[in-house]
């Protein structure tokens, strides 16, 4: 199936169906995304301080009735949460045509106030990725110049902030654990950049618990909706009819015939990142320290005989799965007893965990299948 992140941009890579088209909606992805896919060796373990954050800081949106009312839910949503989500355009440098620089937009995408009394904004991380400017394009008209408080490719989560906090209004955040297949949801973004600013599409939780193989958006269950998502509306809500958000648009299957299959990241899961990067700037993860080589495919594997998996190119020295006797060589095949079946598949089931955790970890070698406990270090997004 084809799969877009919502931009004007594409690039091909391996997916859960089997032909799978990311259309990012930034201009740059930044490269492979996984916990332990990284091809540079990570510093030590880093002592991870107790999160301090407090979100929802200052105004939020007003809650949504749900009985004695005669008006649309709909509406009330689009007045309620619309004020509260952004546009947000990337800008990079650029050379002129007569040989001058210059900064030009390359991607556009949304956000919403997650803490307005700080002006933080989250986002897709593949919505600001490489942007030397961020501007954020507020409700009221305001464009104001961004900074970029942290980004993290494994989870494509990102936080901006504002330094004019005048009359912000932060969403009221929701639990999409609680969420239901059926549950009506309405969608707020800017499908297509400002022209079409705060757009408002509606439709069911489509099912939860979805998987998708395109880099960042596997380290989650997804959640499927049939709310029309569109070029530009990544990194914007998904709320449901109390006007709470349970979830950040990220991306769409867009194969000819198929329709009305949208996916957001669900915020209960979302959350503890989003903290990480307000907090410290980056996020942690759970890491083996190997480098997984991507060219071991399904189709590669069944060629020699070998199982699904993700294939060791490299271990760095001293790390914990040198530690625990795992080689450059072996095809990881299971952790926890969970089997996975490709790299992002690896990446998903590590980040149950949190570094200072010991894992099973089941490797093929010579035609035998051999279990190792590994203590899990800390890696960072940046």
């Amino acid at each position: 199936m084809d799969y877009y992140k919502d931009n004007n941009y594409s690039r091909r890579g391996p997916g859960f169906f089997s032909t799978v088209i990311v259309a990012l909606v930034s201009a740059l992805l930044g490269g492979i995304i996984a916990v332990t896919l990284v091809p540079t060796v990570y510093g030590n373990k880093q002592v991870t301080p107790s999160s301090q954050v407090v979100l929802n800081a200052g105004p939020t949106t007003p809650s949504v009735p749900t009985e004695g009312t005669a008006n649309f839910p709909v509406t009330q949503i689009a007045k309620a949460t619309g004020p509260a989500v952004v546009g947000i355009a990337n800008f990079q440098s650029r050379g002129s045509l007569f040989g001058g620089g210059g900064s030009t937009e390359v991607g556009s995408g949304s956000g919403f106030i997650i803490d307005a009394q700080n002006g933080y904004i989250v986002t897709n991380n593949h919505v600001i990725s490489g942007a030397e400017k961020i501007i954020v394009s507020l409700a009221d008209g305001r464009n104001i110049n961004a900074r970029l408080v942290g980004g993290d490719e494994r989870t494509d989560l990102a936080v901006v902030q504002v330094p004019d906090t005048k009359d912000l209004v932060a969403t009221q955040l929701g639990d999409s654990s609680k969420l239901q297949v059926g549950e009506p949801v309405v969608a707020i973004g800017n499908p297509g950049g400002q022209e079409f600013a705060r757009s408002v599409t509606t439709g069911v939780v489509s099912a939860t618990n979805r998987i998708l193989n395109i880099p960042g958006e596997a380290s989650f269950n997804l959640i499927q909706t049939d709310a029309a998502i569109n070029p530009g509306n990544s990194g914007g809500p998904l709320v449901n009819y109390q006007g709470q958000v349970i979830g950040i648009n990220s991306a769409k299957n867009q194969e000819q015939g198929f329709e009305g299959m949208g996916f957001a990241i669900p915020i209960t899961d979302a959350l503890p990142t989003i903290k990480q990067l307000i907090e410290k700037g980056y996020a942690s993860h759970p890491g083996l320290n190997v480098q997984i080589d991507p060219r071991y495919t399904a189709e590669y594997a069944t060629q020699r005989g070998w199982p699904e998996g993700a294939y060791v190119s490299k271990v760095t020295p001293g790390g914990p799965a040198e530690k625990a006797g795992i080689r450059a060589g072996d095809v990881l095949t299971k952790i926890n007893g969970i089997a996975i079946k490709s790299s992002l598949e690896l990446t998903h089931q590590l980040l149950k965990n949190k570094p200072g955790d010991t894992v099973t970890v089941t490797v093929y070698r010579d035609n035998k299948n051999v279990d190792v406990s590994v203590t899990l270090v800390e890696i960072k997004s940046q």
